[in-house]
């Protein structure tokens, strides 16, 4: 992954700012979260504006967000609403209507002040775990507004939801006075590094009986060889009762699995090309091997047995590396949340 700066930096910052940008792009945590702060380097009032969205709830804007075991690709700054009036909780967009993506700017960011000037940029993948950025997403829309010191909330139309049913967004705030610090190939790194960027990952899943549910789950690699990835599954909290989850790997995908050693934790092979989730605090599909500029989709299928009387979230990760061979970090995912049936 190449790395470039956004702009110069002032002389004085600058030794700093190369220590902390070296630290930046090799400081991982092992679930991927960066622990390295970033010097944004000196700017005066009104000259340096930082406006910013959240990539976890106690995100105050710095650089990268420095949360460990968290998730940074389900914003609670973004939210899809089916209508022009905002509603109370994110929610899956109907195919072939027009969805609004709802979004909080936050000025009172880290790094500058005064009112923020510059455009909201949104974009759509197919839901999954690592993106590449540019080439897996594609324009939905964009909003150019000034941003006052506070909370700005717009929104941006969404007009005939494609036909792929199930999304990842990204949310991008460009100004001029509010540069990107550095941008590469991969996306986890890219929303971690910048407070301008926000990534949304986020399904419901109807619970209760005994429906099956499918969702697609796209897979990628950053790097310029193929490398191996694991499928991790973690619920958040506790598991949801009578929950089945198979994921179908694809017979070319489950193939290579198979022929890497057909190695996991907590999962059993069902099927030509499935493997059944037995164990959900623990489950692993490991060393599934990705091709550059591939974009491989598993098949997901949730069934629940039991009627749920409350909310359960389940994160599907994609761990593996985002730079080079031999790192192990989470480069992505998405949140399912089983919703109890009402009426």
């Amino acid at each position: 992954m190449r790395i470039a700066l956004a702009r110069p930096r002032p002389r004085r910052t600058a030794r700093l700012l190369f220590g902390a940008l070296l630290t930046a792009a090799l400081a991982f945590s092992v679930s991927g979260t960066a622990t390295a702060a970033i010097d944004k380097g000196d700017f005066t009032a009104n000259a340096r504006t930082d406006v910013y969205m959240r990539d976890i709830a106690s995100d105050t804007g710095f650089e990268p967000h420095g949360a460990i075991y968290s998730s940074f690709f389900n914003s609670p700054d973004i939210k899809i609403c089916p209508t022009a009036v905002e509603c109370a909780s994110h929610t899956n967009p109907i195919i072939g209507s027009t969805s609004y993506i709802f979004v909080n700017l936050r000025n009172n960011g880290p790094y500058g002040s005064g009112i923020g000037n510059g455009t909201l940029k949104a974009y759509y993948t197919t839901s999954g775990g690592a993106a590449n950025w540019p080439t897996h997403w594609t324009p939905i829309g964009s909003k150019t507004l000034p941003v006052a010191p506070g909370v700005t909330t717009t929104s941006i139309a969404w007009p005939n939801v494609p036909s792929i049913g199930h999304f990842c967004l990204l949310l991008r705030w460009e100004s001029a006075t509010d540069p990107m610090l550095f941008e590469g190939t991969a996306t986890s790194i890219n929303t971690q590094y910048n407070n301008n960027i926000a990534w949304k990952n986020a399904n419901t899943v109807p619970a209760g009986g005994g429906v099956v549910t499918d969702r697609p789950y796209a897979m990628a690699n950053a790097l310029a060889e193929p490398a191996p990835f694991d499928l991790a599954f973690r619920p958040l909290g506790e598991p949801a009762p009578g929950v089945k989850v198979v994921a179908d790997l694809g017979p070319e995908l489950f193939e290579r699995w198979r022929a890497a050693g057909g190695k996991g934790e907590g999962i059993e092979v069902v099927g030509r090309s499935a493997v059944q989730i037995v164990d959900p605090y623990k489950a692993q599909i490991k060393g599934l091997l990705i091709k550059p500029e591939e974009r491989p989709v598993v098949k997901l299928s949730f069934t629940t047995s039991q009627t749920l009387q409350k909310a359960y979230t389940l994160q599907v990760v994609q761990v593996g590396p985002a730079s080079k061979l031999g790192e192990s970090f989470d480069v992505g995912g998405v949140d399912y949340t089983f919703e109890p049936r009402k009426g």
